[in-house]
């Protein structure tokens, strides 16, 4: 990794199928920035965007090349991958996360630098008054009781992107060569004294989110399987207790037909069918949490390249 140069902050952002939204947050951003007093640079990642985010992007650039940089994918890999390859490449001290949709204001940017500036490495945002809606809003909170169950993880609100890292934080994520991860949960296992901080939240400015249902449940299935073993270990003991249950089942079965001599209709093929069934889907289950594990295991041991990279515009 390069040596840290003169830029104090480097804003990172993410950007798939965003038109709508970047002629605003160029003009809401830029300014804030040139407030705060500090060198800077943004790095905006295009990930695979089939709009005309790439050409206003560019246009972006040749407007303000002294601290815009655009890294090109060639096609589409995800927004966690779109900030890593933005992380690998970041000259700032400070880097923060930023969302193009506007629904963390660029405005609340200074909150989190007040924070970092009192000595912490991390600074999670979490949202104040959720613009989304309900059913969004209460399956987050589901996930994150779930995420709080099965890790040891602690983050209010962790689909909030809007957060800031120190350097050596960043370093610590592009050294561990992460594929399939989440990155704030990667910071905070990293962190040595993290914070977090409330951020305003907004409805956003045009289009709609680029997370489907599928994709929120993938993410947080990376998240839970990503920084623990705690559901195999969930499985296993649910596999045990149903074995026992199945074993008290089976022996009640016998002692009514052969003890008291009842259930002569029920009792047979279709009992021990259901029983069979019961203990098969239990071992399906503990198959695909094992394949989880074993197909992190073999992404990491290929060693296959993560993203491609088109073009880049910025030094």
């Amino acid at each position: 990794m390069s040596a840290p140069s003169s830029v104090q902050l480097s804003i990172v952002i993410p950007v798939y199928n965003e038109e709508a939204n970047l002629p605003v947050l160029f003009a809401r951003l830029y300014p804030v920035l040139d407030g705060i007093g500090r060198t800077y640079e943004v790095i905006f990642t295009n990930d695979g965007s089939a709009d005309r985010s790439m050409d206003l992007l560019r246009a972006q650039h040749a407007a303000r090349p002294d601290v815009t940089r655009v890294i090109d994918f060639n096609t589409n890999y995800g927004q966690h991958m779109a900030i890593m390859a933005a992380f690998e490449r970041v000259r700032g001290e400070v880097i923060v996360t930023l969302d193009a949709d506007l629904q963390n204001p660029p405005e609340e940017i200074p909150k989190l630098l007040a924070k970092m500036d009192a000595g912490h490495d991390y600074v999670g945002g979490f949202r104040l008054n959720r613009q989304d809606s309900l059913f969004r809003t209460y399956a987050s909170r589901i996930i994150n009781l779930v995420r709080e169950k099965t890790t040891s993880i602690e983050m209010t609100d962790q689909g909030c992107m809007l957060r800031a890292y120190s350097r050596a934080i960043i370093d610590a994520i592009v050294r561990s060569g992460a594929i399939n991860t989440f990155i704030p949960a990667l910071a905070y296992s990293f962190s040595g004294n993290p914070a977090e901080v409330g951020v305003k939240h907004e409805e956003r400015h045009a289009g709609v989110s680029n997370y489907s249902f599928y994709g929120l449940i993938r993410l947080n299935f990376d998240l839970i399987t990503g920084f623990s073993i705690a559901p195999l270990q969930y499985f296993t003991m649910f596999a045990g207790l149903s074995s026992l249950g199945s074993f008290a089942l089976v022996v009640l079965l016998l002692v009514r037909r052969f003890v008291f001599n009842l259930d002569r209709e029920t009792f047979g093929v279709f009992t021990l069918l259901a029983i069979v069934l019961f203990l098969l889907s239990v071992a399906m289950i503990g198959i695909g949490l094992i394949g989880e594990y074993v197909g992190r295991t073999y992404q990491v041991v290929r060693a296959r390249q993560r993203y491609h990279v088109r073009e880049i515009l910025g030094s």
